[in-house]
């Protein structure tokens, strides 16, 4: 079977969000070495970096650092358990809040929205499952 050729990187396109994250879209400012949540916390909203870059920890390992365009907090929402690691911003940063309902209506009507969440959530098990 041959994966590479055309086509080759369809299975694992970028996933971005930027359509969500657009000018004049209300969005919350942090500097560098802020917190955004910490593990355990309450899940409210997720989050997609409109600019800046977010590092994404267990303790004081860093397990992802995330691009512009990002969403991170997804996994909190779907489960409805506290957040499973904590939020740093890595550069200043500009996030939008995604609220449970807006992300339940999102997922409802935009089907291609629902996808990419579960494209990301994909990614970042089978990289978990790499790194064991």
């Amino acid at each position: 079977m041959d994966i590479e050729g055309p086509g080759a990187d369809m299975a694992n396109p970028p996933v971005d969000f930027r359509l969500l994250a657009g000018e004049g879209v209300p969005a919350r400012d942090f500097k560098a070495g802020d917190a955004i949540f910490r593990q355990g916390d309450r899940a409210q909203e997720l989050f997609i970096i409109q600019s800046g870059e977010v590092e994404i920890r267990l303790g004081n390992r860093v397990i992802e650092r995330l691009p512009q365009y990002s969403i991170f907090g997804e996994m909190a929402l779907i489960d409805n358990a506290p957040r499973s690691a904590t939020a740093i911003a890595a550069s200043d940063a500009k996030l939008v809040p995604v609220s449970e309902r807006q992300f339940l209506f999102l997922i409802s009507n935009t089907p291609y929205f629902a996808l990419n969440v579960m494209r990301v959530m994909a990614r970042r098990l089978r990289a978990a499952n790499t790194a064991l």
